[in-house]
């Protein structure tokens, strides 16, 4: 099955306000900034975003955060982007911070079929225990926080030992990026942009690829395929100037010998 579409936008076409949105990439590295800025120019309101973090404030996802197209996000680190903090701490975006192992766990349990699991990351915390602010007024007061999770014991080689219960996550989209992919959606991963997209492809209903090339069936070898295309249904292929477009959060250089 050919999955290609010819146009970022109507590759979001079907994403309307108030869907939830699984968003690949760590940092700048990996995330699918053209399928963001098709959201962007839809003027898609209320999204639910879960991503490892919200971009920086002039790219990535930060682009609908600053335009308050994002009611609520799920990720792990608020990272370098101020207007996301500015907007938690002032009561204008909810937010389920996630221990970073236990999100990419709960995006890869629901791409398959695992609803719960248990881990050991948050015991003994207000992860497990609840209280985590996730909305505040105005005034800096908390009017939402995390609620209370299941516990329980198991035994290990060190004896019994805590757990809490985690749920899965499951989007309405799938927004990632890829080196190479083919019309069938078989996607291959370039180093450390592999990160988050396999995952947020597996949580998404309906998973969109942005691909920096894009190859025909059977030019991958399948051993390095590494996210089958039955978790894509449309693939974007990119021009080589969207695909050399690329932000690196904080360069940091130093002087080459003999260079002051």
């Amino acid at each position: 099955m050919d999955k290609v579409v010819q146009s970022a936008a109507d590759a979001v076409a079907d994403i309307t306000d108030g869907a939830s949105i699984a968003v690949g990439g760590f940092g700048l590295c990996g995330i699918p900034s053209v399928l963001i800025q098709a959201l962007l120019d839809a003027g898609v309101m209320d999204l639910e975003a879960v991503s490892n973090n919200c971009g920086v404030d002039d790219w990535g996802l930060g682009l609908l955060l600053r335009d308050k197209r994002i009611r609520r996000m799920v990720s792990s680190y608020v990272g370098e982007n101020k207007e996301f903090e500015r907007q938690y701490l002032h009561g204008e975006l909810e937010v389920e911070l996630t221990p970073q192992g236990t999100l990419a766990e709960r995006l890869r349990a629901g791409g398959a079929g695992v609803p719960a699991f248990y881990t050991a990351t948050g015991v003994g915390t207000q992860v497990a225990d609840g209280g985590l602010p996730w909305r505040y007024d105005d005034a800096g007061n908390v009017v939402t926080a995390s609620p209370a999770k299941e516990t329980r014991d198991f035994d290990t080689a060190e004896g019994p030992r805590a757990f809490v219960l985690e749920q899965a996550i499951v989007t309405d989209f799938g927004l990632i990026r890829a080196w190479r992919g083919d019309r069938h959606g078989n996607m291959v991963f370039r180093d450390s942009a592999r990160n988050f997209n396999p995952l947020c492809a597996m949580a998404g209903r309906m998973t969109i690829a942005e691909v920096e090339e894009l190859v025909e069936p059977g030019d991958l070898d399948a051993n390095d395929v590494h996210l089958p295309g039955v978790y894509v249904q449309r693939v974007l292929p990119l021009t080589t100037q969207q695909a050399a477009e690329k932000r690196i959060e904080k360069r940091t250089v130093r002087a080459r010998a003999g260079q002051s």
